[in-house]
């Protein structure tokens, strides 16, 4: 059950992104979903810290098509 004041996000990806963060959660003990909300906080806090958004040409489907 989410907690009282959290959003509810509805997240398509693709099934080896969800195969790599699934194995990165269980190495660090967490939920696919506490992990997820764990590297959004984490992208989050380094953007306010530097003010730099993602490039403009990055593109992870090239990580993905390897």
């Amino acid at each position: 059950m989410a907690e009282p004041g959290k959003k509810q996000v509805p997240l398509r990806l693709s099934p080896r992104l969800y195969e790599e963060l699934s194995a990165w959660a269980e190495e660090d003990f967490r939920s696919v979903n506490g992990q997820i909300e764990y590297l959004l906080t984490a992208c989050v806090r380094q953007h306010k810290k530097n003010g730099r958004p993602v490039p403009k040409s990055f593109d992870p489907t090239e990580e993905q098509n390897e």
